[in-house]
């Protein structure tokens, strides 16, 4: 599977076509149903995390609730450097008690996430998902590693990086947050982590996005007190 996956990727234009053709690919030899590739610039608790690509908008809202709840597969593999590999998200509650029932009312049942790094540099995550429970067969497995490589190659085109410097800013990224996380730390005179603490529990509890925390914050529709 490996030598026809290579094959199958061929001659990208760009980065941002590769991550494009490796969250296909996925999903077509993959037997998958989403997969979505994410580069992160540091630790997600402050919230640098960028979806690059998705396959369809379900790779989005999964993204968006392990940024708002700060837990799931994503964070487990770019933390740890290993694949996360979840059959059965039922049986994860306790593992994750936010995000395994956020996910499965989009809809999901089955998560499969791959860090992407070189040595102990590690830039983002590719992530699968699928909607019925069941593991990922052994060759499949193999092709989703040897796609986890190509994506690593993708956001490292250049030898100075500077091809995942770009796929970052073309990425969704969620700067309205970042700008929210400034206004939160001049109000109510706390760090930059606490304030993102902040936002991310607000939305929790409020059944937001963070984006919708934040796009509200930065147009003055929000003021969070010094007890949220």
């Amino acid at each position: 599977m490996t030598d026809r996956l290579l094959a199958l990727l061929g001659d990208a234009d760009s980065g941002l076509e590769l991550v494009r053709r490796i969250c296909e690919l996925c999903v077509t030899e993959l037997a998958v149903s989403g997969a979505g590739m994410s580069v992160m610039t540091g630790s997600l608790t402050d919230g640098t995390q960028n979806l690059v690509h998705s396959t369809g908008g379900v790779g989005k809202h999964l993204e968006d609730l392990q940024l708002t709840v700060g837990e799931g597969p994503s964070v487990d593999a770019f933390v740890s450097g290993g694949a996360v590999l979840v059959p059965d998200l039922d049986a994860e509650h306790g593992r994750w008690p936010a995000y395994a029932p956020g996910a499965a009312g989009l809809g999901v049942a089955a998560v499969f996430s791959f860090p992407l790094q070189v040595g102990a540099a590690r830039l983002g995550v590719l992530d699968l998902y699928r909607t019925t429970a069941g593991s990922l067969s052994a060759p499949r497995l193999s092709g989703a590693l040897t796609l986890a490589e190509a994506g690593t190659v993708a956001l490292l085109d250049d030898a100075d990086a500077a091809q995942g410097a770009r796929l970052l800013g073309q990425g969704e990224s969620h700067s309205v947050v970042h700008q929210a996380t400034g206004i939160v730390t001049v109000q109510l005179g706390v760090s930059l982590q606490e304030a993102f603490i902040r936002i991310r529990a607000y939305a929790y509890a409020h059944h937001l996005s963070l984006n919708e925390v934040g796009g509200r914050i930065v147009r003055r529709e929000l003021v969070l007190e010094t007890g949220e």
